[in-house]
This record gives structure tokens, C-alpha cells and sequence, in this order.
């Protein structure tokens, strides 16, 4: 396997891949694979990569956790790398995803547990916060908005045109193909877009992704943005019928943190959230890209541990 190092901003490198286990465990109907690390009793983490990531995003941020004494579980979400990827654009639905976060927390032997998300696992995160609170000690949620903001901002012009992928996906057979031809080059291209420090992602880390990626396929992963535009049409039917928009309250302690040199999404997803989320605290890197834990590894890994050791308070916070 390939050297992997978490770099801190200038910190000790510390191989993740000498401090996780691997394991495999079969919940809400599918198999998932997740890695683990630290302490067995320490207060648990469990951190939900986005696309096109794998557990192997959270690299500088699972050595900084167990450090501070949390037990981490971070998982291969269903469709990617070493995880079961079902067929059929159904079984990536929103109510799946959050059955799989619960079904985790259970297997880990606890009630509740700390959730962590980045991307497209950030909308995870802030789903179990809306559907299954009972499970969340703390939400922290890295550069995904919250459910309301995004409908609200996507009538603006500046969302709509960095959505634009978001409608590309909806094509039949298409996306995936370009995903993966040339063996999944487009990782060079989203990964210097997405980021903002130089080689915040090594020739090493691509190597990674790309083998994460040979395993499954994109059609999973990409389902996962088919599902949940089949859902939104649904809620905006029935709010057009006068039924309204569903109820995305969330009433645990949330952290949001945010690069706002982000390509696809819009610094403006992150005010005013505290319509929907009144326990908030928001932080913002004017110096980091959509991934804010690769740009300002040691910021985020900071506020994270401050964050669920429950050092915080609401707020927010604009972090140069």
C-alpha cells in the first residue's frame, strides 16, 4: 500500500494507516467497510467522507482526534471503495444513508456519538442531526450546507452556476463515463480546483483514490446525487401543493466550517442558518478551498477537538 502521512500545517507527519483498523460489518441491509482508531473508551467520532473521497479524507484529522483521547469510526459510505455498492438509484436515498450513520453508531456499542461530515457526508451529517438527534452529541460539519440554505440559494445566480455538475448527474450512463475514462484523471482536475494549498493532495493520495475507485465504479457514488434530486422534487411538489417544506430544525450543539474558496458552493450558504440551527457556531477560511480539512488541516483539526469537547459556544468566526 502507499506511504500515507497526515500533515498538520507544519506539524509532525503521523502515518494514518499505522493507527486505524480495518473492519467489516453488515447494517441497514448493506455491507459497509470503516476503519477505527484510539482509545476503546474514549468518547466516539464518527467522521462521513464526501465525494469523490473515501475514509481516507479524514488522514489528517483522525491521528489529531486520537490524540485528544476520541475513539474515531470512519466508514467507506455505501457505493465507495471497500463498501457494498447496491444497485439502483433508490438505495442511495437520504433515509438510507442516515439508517447506515444510526446502524454504525449501534454496531459501535453506543447511543449517541459525536458526527462529523464533510460534502456530501456534511448533508449526511446534518440529516441524522434533523431526523435522528437522539444518536448526535454533536454535529460538526465541514463545506455541505444545511438542507434549507442550499434550496434557499439555489434561486441565485452564483449557486445555480456552481451546481452546474449537480444537473450533469442526472444523466443516464454519461457522467459515469467521463468519470472514469483515462483511468479517472478527472481527480487531478477536481482536486486542483477544489483545493487551495499546494500539494495539499500527493501524486500518493491520487494513486489512492483512483485504486479506491477501480474497486466500485462512480455509479454509486454519483447515485447518491440522482436520489437526492428525486427527493427534492418531491418536497418541492409538495410544498408547491401546500404542504410546505419539511421541518430541518436541528437542536444539537453544530459546528460549521467552511473554506470559502469552495468551486461548488457559495460562502452565502453559511449565514443565516441559525433560522434552522439555533445552537451554532460558524468558522470561515477565507485561505481554503471546498477541502477545508486537506487546506487548514491543523485549524480544523483545533476547532474540532475545541468543538466536541464542548469549548465553544455560538457564533461566528471568520479564521484567516
Amino acid at each position: 500500500m502507499a506511504e500515507s502521512q497526515a500533515t498538520t500545517e507544519g506539524a509532525t507527519p503521523v502515518a494514518v494507516d499505522d493507527l486505524v483498523e480495518h473492519h467489516r460489518v453488515r447494517v441497514n441491509g448493506v455491507s459497509l467497510h470503516y476503519v477505527t482508531a484510539g482509545p476503546e473508551d474514549g468518547d466516539l467520532a464518527v467522521l462521513l467522507h464526501g465525494f469523490p473521497d473515501f475514509w481516507y479524507s479524514w488522514r489528517h484529522q483522525i491521528p489529531a482526534l486520537v490524540d485528544a483521547g476520541y475513539r474515531v469510526l470512519a466508514p467507506d459510505m455505501r457505493g465507495y471503495n471497500r463498501s457494498e455498492a447496491p444497485g439502483g438509484v433508490a438505495a442511495y436515498d437520504l433515509d438510507e444513508l442516515v439508517a447506515d450513520v444510526a446502524g454504525l453508531i449501534e454496531h459501535a456499542g453506543r447511543e449517541r456519538a459525536h458526527v462529523v461530515g464533510h460534502d456530501w457526508g456534511g448533508l449526511v451529517a446534518w440529516q441524522v442531526g434533523i431526523d435522528r438527534p437522539d444518536v448526535v452529541d454533536r454535529l460538526a460539519v465541514l463545506n455541505a450546507p444545511h438542507p434549507a440554505a442550499y434550496v434557499r440559494d439555489l434561486t441565485t445566480w452564483e449557486q445555480l452556476r456552481k451546481s452546474w455538475y449537480v444537473f450533469w448527474f442526472q444523466v443516464p450512463r454519461l457522467p459515469e463515463w467521463g468519470f472514469a475514462r483515462d483511468d479517472f484523471a478527472v481527480f487531478d482536475e477536481i482536486f486542483d480546483e477544489g483545493t487551495a494549498r499546494p500539494n495539499a493532495v500527493t501524486d500518493a493520495d491520487l494513486e489512492r483514490y483512483r485504486e479506491a475507485f477501480r474497486r466500485n465504479g462512480p455509479r454509486g457514488p454519483i447515485n447518491y446525487y440522482r436520489a437526492l434530486a428525486r427527493r427534492r422534487a418531491k418536497q418541492g411538489a409538495g410544498a408547491l401543493l401546500g404542504s410546505g417544506w419539511p421541518d430541518w430544525r436541528v437542536d444539537v450543539p453544530t459546528l460549521l466550517l467552511w473554506g470559502e474558496r469552495d468551486m461548488a458552493l457559495a460562502t452565502s450558504l453559511t449565514r443565516g442558518v441559525e433560522r434552522w440551527v439555533p445552537d451554532l457556531r460558524v468558522e470561515r477560511y477565507g485561505d481554503a478551498g471546498h477541502w477545508v480539512q486537506f487546506d487548514a488541516a491543523g485549524r480544523v483539526n483545533e476547532a474540532l477537538a475545541e468543538f466536541l469537547a464542548g469549548d465553544t459556544g455560538t457564533g461566528t468566526a471568520d479564521a484567516e
